[in-house]
């Protein structure tokens, strides 16, 4: 059965919150915002935040900090995510991934299917994992970045959420690099 087994431990998770974005700052980051407030209240902790313009180099270089910093468990973007000529944001996940998770985009395009029909087919969110750290790009609306909050995340997120998820991963993420 799908759901939250209360009689297991919670375990707080440190996410860094990135923003791709050639117009945002941090006085008008509506979905950084959104997304900051949904992961704190949801129990878990934002480590760094961090605003970058939509340039590949630029997401790339925030990536790879994060991935190195062994105080981040997750990083979710927002923004960048589109088809015009500056949306660089799956190029560059792709770029530092070890796997991509493809049910992420796809379920995250059939959950907006429901509320914006066929203009979700303009989106190209991804999730994957990168060392031990996974990596989730949302687009760059408030809307989209609750959707993948609410109906995936928070739940993959979660250590009591059942029959599995991601948290309880965690620690197998570099089984590939063990010598025996």
């Amino acid at each position: 059965m799908s759901g939250i087994d209360e009689s297991k431990p919670f375990l707080a998770v440190n996410i860094a919150v990135l923003t791709v974005s050639d117009s945002r700052t941090a006085g008008d980051d509506r979905s950084g915002d959104t997304l900051q407030r949904l992961i704190e209240d949801s129990g878990h902790q934002v480590a760094e935040r961090r605003i970058v313009k939509d340039e590949t180099a630029a997401i790339t270089k925030a990536l790879l900090a994060w991935i190195d910093d062994p105080r981040i468990d997750c990083v979710i973007s927002t923004g960048g995510t589109g088809v015009t000529g500056r949306d660089v944001t799956p190029e560059a996940f792709r770029s530092v991934f070890d796997k991509e998770i493809e049910g992420f985009g796809e379920l995250f395009r059939w959950i907006s299917f429901q509320k914006v029909g066929t203009s979700t087919i303009q989106s190209r969110a991804l999730g994957g994992v990168a060392g031990r750290t996974y990596l989730f790009a949302l687009p760059g609306s408030t809307g989209a970045c609750k959707d993948a909050w609410n109906d995936i995340l928070r739940y993959q997120l979660d250590s009591r959420h059942g029959p599995c998820n991601f948290v309880e991963l965690m620690p197998r993420l570099q089984e590939h690099l063990k010598t025996g």
